[in-house]
């Protein structure tokens, strides 16, 4: 028979949160590197 309607669900939350669609969110340090790599790059 077919999956249980909790079991396909658990699987289908796993393979959504695990697409990255906007990749990989960057730590807040990797933000301020970046930030000052730009700014020395304008001036």
């Amino acid at each position: 028979m077919t999956q249980s309607k909790r079991q396909e669900e658990r699987q289908w939350k796993g393979r959504k949160q695990s697409q990255n669609p906007h990749g990989k969110v960057k730590s807040f340090e990797q933000l301020v590197e970046d930030a000052g790599k730009n700014e020395s790059e304008i001036k």
